[in-house]
């Protein structure tokens, strides 16, 4: 294990726990989904940190990633999640043609953030629109459980399908970087102290 892969598994479960977030109470951390969604559009970022923009935008996620590895009750609806997108990646290595209209609607995107802001509610329909055109139609599908209420709200829908999409960018880094499921359980004691280290650092950074 790696300080860049668990920079990159936190990116991972930093966008799964936003999306469970959105679904359990229709609303997240605001600051963690933005850094969450530049990673979507820095394609050819010069470093992994990079495409976070610093280690302090995947906070939430070494949280989440050390309290799931370290606590001896996980919030396993974000472990499942997390599973699920990883394997969901595996399924979208393999469809050069839905890796290519994914591709295209980003950059479709990245034309409105120039004009509308990255956090505006046309960005988001559209990377949402993206994700339930590519990765929602493949197998295994990724299954978001919460409230009823807010489930049934198309904003908090388009913001659940917009950082999934989110996931899906870390957990292609995470695996070009050469990470793969098995290590969570073989490394995973490694990989909460690299965790707990780039947690201080970055707590520290920004005191």
């Amino acid at each position: 294990m790696t300080e860049e892969r668990v920079i990159a598994l936190a990116g991972l479960f930093q966008a799964c726990a936003l999306a469970q977030q959105l679904a359990n109470e229709g609303r997240c951390d605001e600051a963690a989904m933005e850094a969450s969604v530049a990673s979507v559009f820095r394609i050819d970022a010069p470093s992994v940190v990079g495409v976070y923009g610093n280690i302090s935008n995947v906070r939430l996620g070494l949280r989440t990633l050390i309290a799931q590895l370290d606590e001896s009750t996980p919030d396993m609806s974000v472990t499942r999640m997390t599973v699920t997108v990883m394997r969901l990646e595996r399924s979208l290595s393999a469809r050069a043609d839905l890796l290519d209209k994914l591709q295209h609607g980003i950059v479709a995107a990245q034309r409105q953030v120039e004009h509308f802001g990255q956090d505006s509610s046309q960005v988001n329909s559209r990377l949402a629109e993206v994700y339930a055109s590519t990765l929602s139609i493949l197998k295994p599908r990724v299954m978001v459980s919460g409230n009823p209420q807010q489930l049934q709200q198309a904003n908090v829908v388009e913001k659940v399908r917009t950082n999934l999409l989110a996931a899906v960018r870390s957990a292609v880094l995470w695996r070009q970087l050469g990470g793969r499921q098995w290590q969570l359980l073989l490394y995973r004691r490694q990989c909460s102290m690299l965790a707990r280290g780039l947690l201080t650092g970055a707590t520290l950074d920004n005191r």
